[in-house]
């Protein structure tokens, strides 16, 4: 199996409200929208984020596990410069996320969370390390 992630799956509960806050809202666009079914998005250069309505994904995938807490995983969007780190927070809180602020972290990068509708954990990171620039495409490469 090659070493590669190409799409990412996310159940969402309400289509239409994850969608303005991913088009309207972050300004991303859809490459594929089948309006009360799925949305996906070109993430990368071979991956796509596919926003799933839960009830789709439940019946493919199984019943999804529900209770109290934190979805256990994050998604990340590493940026070039520190402060696109607070420009991206700052519009992700008025596409309307729940923002948790940017600080400077033990290993030298800056990094805050946004989640969107459905509680999904966005890491907006500055990672001034090798691993850093691993993910991130040549300046004025696609984004």
């Amino acid at each position: 199996m090659d070493q590669r992630i190409s799409f990412i799956t996310l159940a969402v509960r309400d289509l239409d409200t994850t969608r303005e806050f991913y088009c309207a809202g972050l300004g991303w666009v859809p490459e594929l929208d089948v309006p009360g079914e799925v949305l996906m998005i070109k993430a990368g250069q071979h991956l796509v984020l596919s926003l799933w309505n839960v009830d789709e994904f439940e019946a493919e995938v199984g019943p999804i596990v529900r209770g109290p807490g934190v979805v256990p995983v994050t998604l990340a969007h590493n940026v070039h410069e520190r402060d696109e780190v607070d420009a991206v927070l700052s519009r992700a809180a008025q596409a309307g996320a729940t923002v948790h602020p940017a600080e400077s972290r033990a290993w030298g990068g800056y990094t805050g969370y946004f989640a969107d509708p459905d509680g999904f954990r966005w890491e907006i990171a500055w990672n001034p390390g090798e691993i850093g620039s691993l993910v991130l495409p040549d300046v004025g490469g696609p984004r």
